[in-house]
């Protein structure tokens, strides 16, 4: 069980990473514009196939878990890619976190807890 905890963290990091690569890229490329010089911004930005690179990091990761574990066991270990994501939020975007928000990342691990039990 160890090694799906460890694993499923570290999918859920290169989630995390995939979604903040991509709010970064989306950020930086301005009202859209049916123009070439548009989708050559768009399709040059680096933090956009770093986006890509994670998530295919990902996903080699979640079919390897879905291969080798139960999906009834795998699927909720998935639910840590929010508490990384929330994380995230403060430490990259600088952004506030309501203690609701707090409250709900405590139950998911909660959640985890119970299901690798």
């Amino acid at each position: 069980m160890l090694k799906l905890v460890l694993l499923s963290i570290i999918q859920s990091i290169f989630l995390m990473f995939s979604q903040v690569f991509l709010k970064l890229a989306v950020t930086q490329y301005g009202p859209f514009k049916f123009t070439f010089a548009y989708f050559r911004t768009v399709f040059t930005n680096l933090h956009l196939l770093l986006s890509g690179l994670s998530i295919a990091g990902a996903m080699s990761l979640w079919i390897y878990i879905l291969r080798h574990y139960p999906f009834s066991v795998a699927y909720p270990m998935g639910s840590m890619s929010y508490i990384f994501g929330l994380i995230a939020a403060i430490l990259i975007f600088h952004e506030s976190v309501s203690p609701y928000r707090w409250l709900g990342v405590c139950i998911i691990i909660v959640g985890i807890y119970f299901v690798t039990k």
